[in-house]
């Protein structure tokens, strides 16, 4: 899945979990959290697999449910010190939205051994037939009928977001503003 497919899905469910369970829109934290979490993943094994060879590929490390769950509970023990346990379940759920959705098209397909990655380094690492690399995969980037449909459901989720006040907006404005104060430019 592409980078604004997986933030999308992982919208989508904060959303309706925020809505649904605490009855309150999404707040800021929480949603900037929940964007990196879709993330995470990616940012974590691509650059590991396709540039340093450091693990297997770019599903591995922190694509597998043991790594999500270390990296998850230990977020929430952290942040429950600082009483901002939401902002890491938010990063969590984008986190497991990130793997479930990066296994969806394979389930669908009924290619079972391509979910591997979610057990490893308990099972032999998934072979990809993509050369690994950045550019090998935008270069792969075409409007087959799952980009359309990530597409699309951004779209919607982003018409979702800003129904919900545009939260972390906000935040992102903030960050280079706060950067550029403490460089003094």
């Amino acid at each position: 899945m592409w980078p604004w497919g997986h933030l999308a899905a992982g919208y989508l469910v904060y959303s309706v979990v925020v809505h649904l369970g605490f009855r309150r829109r999404p707040d800021r934290w929480g949603t900037v959290a929940l964007a990196f979490g879709t993330q995470f993943p990616d940012i974590v094994d691509k650059p590991l697999a396709w540039s340093f060879g450091l693990i297997p590929n770019g599903r591995s490390l922190a694509h597998s449910l043991l790594t999500a769950v270390l990296v998850i509970v230990t977020l929430n023990l952290l942040f429950r010190r600082y009483d901002a346990r939401s902002v890491a379940t938010a990063f969590g759920i984008g986190y497991l939205v990130h793997l479930f959705t990066d296994a969806i098209y394979p389930l669908m397909a009924g290619e079972y051994d391509r979910i591997g990655f979610l057990a490893w380094p308990l099972v032999p690492p998934v072979e990809y037939a993509t050369e690994p690399s950045f550019s090998a995969h935008l270069q792969g980037l075409s409007l087959t009928s799952f980009v359309a449909v990530e597409s699309g459901l951004a779209l919607l989720v982003f018409l979702l977001w800003i129904g919900d006040g545009r939260p972390g907006l906000g935040v992102l404005v903030a960050v280079p503003r706060w950067v550029r104060g403490r460089l003094g430019a």
